[in-house]
């Protein structure tokens, strides 16, 4: 069998663009030998690869918008010179790693600390760059959500959606927490929801001053690892 490099490479990228049909026209065309075809490999070549560059434009802008963030935010527009959040420990996290391991990160501080701004570049750095899947909201509208699903005998389906998702944020925990309780000491609980939270990682900007201590430190908890990024 002839092995050409640069037509091997053409196969593999029609694979990838799914274009089988293609792929197998080629490998035909490579094992003839014919010169027509071996002068149009270098066109056929950048033609695939500007095909390919402008899909993976296409999915990023695609998650980008399906995650709903207020609005696009990056490491490069933080101000940590000016602010008290450990700048180490987000640049940790900028990785994605915790995301790989279904740990949870919980962001805690006052108002204005850069809790969103943070929890929305962590996402984005996950959706740019390791193509993950995020999907940002406010724990009020998921509390809400959760609760007109339990009314109309549904439950699971919110859960279901999240099991999809890499990441998840949830903005403002204090919130979720007051729209949560019934006011005679009981609090609502989502199983479905905790078992989603077990399977992707879940970036919580909250003004709590617990679970966990403000110092940059990793403390255990129940769904994986809940992180404090401020103060230094």
């Amino acid at each position: 069998m002839r092995h050409d490099p640069a037509s091997a490479a053409i196969i593999i990228m029609l694979r990838a663009l799914k274009m089988y049909g293609m792929a197998q026209a080629v490998n035909d065309l490579m094992e003839q030998g014919a010169p027509a075809f071996d002068a149009a490999v270098p066109i056929l070549s950048q033609l695939l690869k500007a095909e390919t560059a402008e899909r993976e434009v296409r999915s990023i802008a695609y998650q980008i918008k399906a995650a709903r963030f207020p609005a696009y935010k990056d490491l490069a527009g933080f101000d940590f010179g000016t602010s008290e959040i450990n700048e180490a420990l987000v640049t940790q996290l900028h990785t994605g790693t915790f995301i790989d391991d279904a740990h949870n990160v919980v962001l805690i501080g006052g108002p204005g600390t850069g809790k969103t701004h943070i929890a929305t570049a962590l996402a984005v750095q996950a959706v740019t760059h390791s193509r993950k899947k995020a999907r940002f909201t406010s724990t009020v509208d998921l509390v809400n959500a959760l609760e007109q699903e339990k009314a109309l005998n549904k439950a699971g389906q919110i859960a279901e959606r999240l099991l999809r998702l890499d990441l998840v944020i949830l903005d403002d925990e204090q919130h979720a927490h007051d729209a949560g309780h019934h006011g005679n000491g009981e609090w609502d609980t989502y199983p479905s929801a905790h078992q989603a939270a077990r399977f992707c990682s879940t970036c919580s900007a909250s003004s709590m001053s617990k679970p966990v201590s403000l110092s940059p430190a990793i403390s255990a908890s129940a769904n994986g690892r809940m992180c404090s990024v401020t103060p230094k």
